[in-house]
């Protein structure tokens, strides 16, 4: 397929669009640093067809995370091509309703968790990947960041950026937000961006980006900035958890608390195509 590229002259001229808000502080239409981006990272996925992501890019996490990797969760994350493979130049992550035994046990959906941890992990700059994501009741797509130190500090105290997560029976809605001790959960920091005139996200690609910077992270959907969150907007007395190198994640989670679980309305496989993922620096 043809890659979309991206230029800065679309980043500064973002669109300032109110949404409901669940904390945070106003879009502001300009980045606070000057300079071009230059890229640093990125995965074009323009393999073989039915051959799996670059390992020296990607891992996975694989099995059931406990309880469901603190959200009640029903798949079976994989590291298997059905789950997570390139196709026609996107990576496609699919997640399937099956019953499937691993060592963590057994589920009846399994799916794919893709992150950057030990390979690569950058502090600051603009993240963004272009994708079309999933359709359906239970379904849960996510385009995220986790901070490096997880596994010293431990989460919330590591930080947390989502720059894209959407719930199957809000097609037409995604959020971006920010979570660290002290603001977790629906505690955390952010807001939604909904689509207009009744469109959903599955039925075409978007881009969804942060500009993260020091003491700021700018969201935004296609060229439309439209949440800004800076250490005033953190509870009063609350840690700001993002001055220290992150690592990407990609997934389609089945079910939890928030999206709830699939019902006879859900047609599965779910398909999630990433044409791109890249990373910039100033």
């Amino acid at each position: 397929m043809t890659k979309q590229t991206y230029f800065c002259a679309l980043i500064t001229a973002a669109l300032m669009l109110p949404h409901a808000s669940c904390g945070g502080g106003p879009a502001a239409s300009t980045p606070t640093s000057p300079g071009p981006w230059a890229l640093v990272w990125s995965d074009e996925f323009n393999g073989a067809n039915g051959t799996q992501p670059d390992a020296t890019k990607w891992t996975y996490d694989v099995g059931v995370g406990g309880n469901g990797w603190g959200n009640d969760e029903l798949e079976y994350y994989t590291s298997r091509p059905v789950n997570a493979s390139i196709q026609d130049g996107n990576l496609v992550i699919q997640a399937l309703k099956e019953t499937y035994t691993g060592p963590e046990g057994t589920r009846n959906y399994t799916s794919a968790r893709l992150k950057t941890q030990g390979l690569f992990q950058e502090s600051q700059g603009r993240w963004e990947a272009r994708i079309k994501i999933p359709y359906g009741q239970g379904m849960w797509p996510a385009f995220w960041m986790l901070g490096n130190n997880v596994d010293a500090v431990g989460w919330p105290a590591c930080g947390e950026i989502d720059i894209m997560e959407n719930i199957g029976k809000e097609p037409s809605i995604i959020y971006g937000s920010a979570h660290g001790p002290g603001y977790t959960g629906g505690t955390g920091i952010g807001t939604s961006f909904t689509l207009p005139s009744g469109q959903r996200f599955a039925d075409d690609f978007h881009i969804f980006a942060v500009e993260w910077e020091t003491n700021v992270i700018r969201f935004y959907v296609d060229t439309n900035l439209y949440e800004t969150i800076t250490p005033a907007s953190l509870p009063a007395g609350a840690t700001w958890a993002f001055d220290h190198p992150f690592f990407l994640l990609l997934n389609v989670a089945v079910g939890g608390g928030w999206p709830g679980s699939p019902d006879a309305t859900t047609v599965f496989p779910q398909t999630m195509l990433v044409d791109y993922v890249r990373v910039y620096q100033r």
